[in-house]
């Protein structure tokens, strides 16, 4: 009901408001032109930080001639014929447009039926968007959608695990084997300048140039966010404050914990070809705890409500010094780079790093130190690859440190990660979490509207499961473990732990292949909704366990506006 809320209280704001351009979906399956010019030598555009806005795109591309090549030309006699077509296959469902305002509602469906060798598989969305601007400078969107569904097993297991639907948030049970849940999102969107612009929204941001992201993604649930960009000569500069939800934590009061988010993303393009971006971040729970002594000497602890702490506020330093002069701030603070470069015209090498924390002296003795925490991502992407229109190939490494992301709780015995880098159960930055190298190869390729594509996962990772002894141990796998319980491997010669040892894939290893063929056929433009087959292998190998080989296969139709990650 808070959802539904938001959007009312969005849509009402909308009416009293001045219009700019809309945001560009998140899923870029169906956006290869607009990707192609995004990453080229010819223009010098900020790529990293999206969803991006479309007024962005005026000087490298006419995105009116993009939607008008995929248009096809409907000639039947009678206009209320032409427009039920065109509203099919070409325009929005409905549309309301003039020069000063344009207003649109499109569906917002997913109905697919499939099998994964052990059920039938099916989903059923109904829904719709809601989308337009008013004058230059002023947009907005809603949209709601109605979810009844039956997943592969192990994505059912995966909710069963930690209480939600991947990227969608929480789900009811649905009769014996599915499950029942409903997700909204929306923003608004004002430029006061044109080098200025502000959006309040709930939904999701993506930071970066691959298709995970170590430093922020759009792998978890929607969140309510503000974001403001600022553009001038070569600089974008965005601050992003955000509220998220630790399900994991109930308090007295039985809701579910809260904490900021302040995320800010400085990108400089030093040339056409070359941008360097800085990022900081601080996870800040939204309640503290403090222990109170009766007059019996009993103790009892009490969560309080913090606040935000409004040091945090300020747009132009580095969060991590805020932090600092803060105090003993028991805050979350990541600081990372990111990075890429043009090759020829359309070939873009991009990476990632990411700081937790280090400590230098025990980062280069690579002794496995449990308080060095880092990630990185190193990835190769060209679009009309080989001089081949509409080609897209990429290939992406992914390297998460143990306990990266994860953080200290703050104090009663039902906290878990309140200050880790997640939300709503879900990380938010790799969905897999810590402790993980992992491969991604795409190949996509589109002949008119026709799609056709390829993506294949392999990595590993270390599982919190001590096989040996076969009980639960921390190894840095899942961020909700507070990292200080990391399990003990190492001691020096007076028998203390020296918290070394902890490297890459410690814990019980685990192989994740994942092998994912679409064959999609564009029916509307507009609005991404497409007829897709889909085959999927997935091989799961873990110490200890029985080896798992599913083929999941589905068909369907579908619109493609946000990206589901089922790829572990």
């Amino acid at each position: 009901m808070k959802k539904y809320l938001v959007i009312v209280a969005l849509m009402l704001a909308a009416l009293c408001a001045r219009a700019q351009e809309l945001q560009i979906p998140l899923n870029d399956d169906y956006e290869m032109e607009i990707q192609t010019a995004a990453y080229s030598s010819d223009y010098l555009f900020h790529t990293a930080m999206r969803g991006w806005v479309e007024s962005k795109f005026k000087v490298i591309i006419n995105l009116d001639s993009v939607n008008e090549f995929y248009r096809i030309k409907i000639n039947k006699k009678g206009r209320f014929s032409n427009y039920i077509l065109n509203s099919i296959l070409n325009d929005d469902f409905i549309r309301i447009k003039n020069d000063d305002y344009y207003v649109a509602i499109n569906p917002y469906i997913d109905f697919q039926v499939g099998s994964d060798g052990h059920r039938t598989t099916w989903v059923n969305t109904r829904g719709a968007e809601i989308k337009g601007t008013l004058g230059k400078n002023f947009a907005f969107y809603a949209a709601a959608r109605e979810n009844q569904a039956v997943f592969p097993e192990y994505v059912d297991a995966y909710c069963d695990t930690y209480h939600i639907v991947p990227g969608q948030g929480f789900a009811n049970k649905f009769k014996k084997k599915g499950r029942d849940f409903t997700n909204a999102a929306a923003y608004l969107a004002y430029r006061p300048a044109y080098w200025l612009d502000m959006t309040l929204g709930y939904g999701k941001n993506f930071i970066g140039d691959g298709y995970r992201s170590m430093m922020l993604s759009d792998n978890a649930s929607n969140y309510p966010y503000f974001k403001a960009t600022a553009d001038f000569w070569r600089i974008q500069y965005t601050c992003l404050y955000a509220q998220m939800t630790d399900r994991n934590t109930v308090l007295a009061d039985n809701t579910y914990a809260r904490k900021w988010a302040v995320i800010h993303y400085l990108d400089f393009a030093v040339t056409k070809r070359f941008n360097i971006g800085f990022f900081d971040a601080v996870v800040a729970s939204a309640q503290t705890h403090q222990q109170v002594m009766a007059a019996d000497s009993t103790v009892t602890t009490i969560d309080m409500k913090r606040g935000f702490d409004f040091q945090y506020i300020n747009p132009i330093i580095f969060l991590r010094s805020a932090e600092y002069y803060a105090g003993k701030s028991p805050d979350n603070a990541l600081i990372g780079l990111n990075a890429s470069y043009i090759i020829g015209k359309h070939t873009t090498i991009y990476g990632q790093f990411v700081l937790d924390e280090m400590t230098f002296k025990r980062f280069i003795a690579f002794k496995g130190y449990t308080g060095n925490k880092q990630s990185y991502q190193l990835g190769v992407k060209s679009y009309d690859c080989f001089g081949v229109k509409n080609l897209f190939l990429q290939l992406e490494g992914n390297i998460v440190r143990p306990y990266m992301y994860s953080h200290t709780p703050q104090g009663t015995e039902n906290t878990v990660g309140e200050d880790n880098y997640a939300h709503y159960n879900e990380p938010l930055a790799h969905p897999w979490g810590g402790n993980l190298w992992e491969m991604v190869a795409r190949a996509q390729y589109n002949w008119k509207r026709w799609y056709f594509q390829y993506k294949l996962n392999y990595g590993q990772y270390g599982d919190d499961w001590d096989v040996e002894n076969n009980v639960w141990a921390n190894y840095g796998h899942n961020v909700y473990n507070d990292y200080t319980t990391a399990i003990p491997l190492d001691w020096d010669e007076h028998g203390i732990n020296t918290h070394d040892g902890h490297y890459l894939l410690t814990g019980r290893k685990t192989t994740v292949m994942m092998n994912d063929v679409i064959v999609s056929y564009l029916v509307n433009p507009a609005y991404n909704m497409n007829v897709f087959a889909e085959v999927t292998h997935r091989s799961f190998k873990a110490q200890g366990l029985d080896n798992q080989n599913d083929f999941v296969f589905s068909f369907g139709i579908r619109c493609s506006l946000d990206r589901k990650y089922y790829d572990f």
